[in-house]
């Protein structure tokens, strides 16, 4: 069936917001969830932004960071070449030959990055990997003064990719990872809101910053929330491709739906619960097993303060942290349809110790 893009999301895949940079997704997410928030989107010091339905006693917090994977310049050459350093983790075999998005204060520059092309390389050097300082954004300077009028020093860069629509519910984006797991924790504080919907809990939904390297954003909200609960909402790696072994990664399939993570840094009560609402709404899902505290905002929220009761939803995803990153959109709506359930499950007696 076909599913089309929801406008919210589709703002937020096209935003350009690098760890560290994340205002323009902030704005999208003022924009589409002001309405259904008491008191407005609020920030703070660190540029997450916070969300709030519902006033009670308990808290529910849901988290999905709005920062991707980029670049900052590091050094601009007597030519105008501009030298970059990662935000984020990337894999070096996918640097050369993009287009990328330099953001100053004047606007996007734009550019490509470069490489000595196949023809210059002799067969041993042909197999190589680069590193990073081996590759280089070509702006068309002609010099390094003509070079710093436009960009300085500091200035972030993201890949120049579009969203492209591959199959009936099917895209391919920059940046689902994680503007789905953003989108998802406030369109379901929206549904909340339009539904009028009863919960016991407050809920505040948060576009954390700074995931991508070290989950800093989700460290500085959930202590200032302090909730009893907390969602963090992430992409989790699809393993239906060609090469990859099912034994070591598991096997989560595009198209079934949210994974409902298990493991030490999950509470299984949340877990369970979580798996429940799912079966009693008819959401397809899956089961990931994380051995070890997740690269995720959850790794964060469940050790804040004296320990909150967490729980991890994945969106499948392939290719992630590439400029082509795929994701299916009905498991997205499957994540919204189940952050809401878990959400109007909670009750003031619910004891989440174990």
């Amino acid at each position: 069936m076909d599913r089309e893009i929801d406008e919210f999301l589709l703002e937020l895949l096209r935003s350009r917001s690098p760890t560290g940079s994340e205002r323009e997704a902030a704005d999208v997410v003022e924009k589409y969830a002001g309405a259904a928030s008491a008191g407005g989107v609020r920030r703070d010091v660190l540029g997450n932004r916070y969300a709030v339905y519902g006033s009670g006693d308990k808290t529910l917090m849901l988290a999905g960071h709005m920062d991707e994977i980029g670049f900052i310049v590091s050094y601009i050459d007597e030519d105008g070449f501009l030298f970059f350093e990662q935000l984020g983790g990337h894999d070096n075999v996918m640097l050369p030959g993009r287009r990328v998005a330099v953001i100053t204060k004047n606007g996007y520059v734009f550019g490509v990055t470069g490489k000595r092309a196949v023809h210059l390389m002799d067969a041993k050097e042909r197999k190589e990997v680069p590193e990073t300082h081996q590759v280089w954004i070509d702006i068309g300077a002609q010099s390094r003064a003509e070079a710093e009028k436009l960009v300085r020093i500091g200035d972030p860069v993201v890949y120049d990719t579009a969203v492209r629509r591959l199959s009936p519910t099917r895209y391919a984006a920059r940046a689902f990872d994680d503007r789905a797991g953003c989108y998802c924790v406030f369109e379901a504080l929206r549904r909340l809101s339009r539904d009028s919907a009863k919960t016991d809990y407050r809920v505040v939904s948060v576009a954390t910053t700074q995931e991508e390297i070290g989950t800093r954003g989700a460290l500085t909200a959930a202590y200032g929330i302090d909730p009893q609960v907390g969602l963090a909402v992430d992409v989790d790696h699809a393993t239906d491709f060609p090469t990859c072994d099912r034994r070591r990664f598991g096997h989560i399939r595009l198209g079934k739906g949210p994974v409902i993570s298990r493991g030490p840094n999950i509470n299984p009560k949340v877990f369970e619960r979580l798996a429940e609402c799912a079966e009693r709404e008819g959401i397809p899902y899956q089961i990931g097993a994380e051995s070890r505290p997740t690269g995720t905002d959850a790794r964060v929220i469940q050790m804040t303060r004296g320990g909150v009761a967490t729980g991890l939803l994945g969106i499948p995803l392939r290719y992630m942290h590439t400029p082509s990153e795929v994701a299916d959109l009905d498991d997205i709506e499957g994540c919204v349809r189940l952050i809401a359930a878990f959400a109007k499950s909670l009750k003031n007696s619910d004891d989440f110790s174990f």
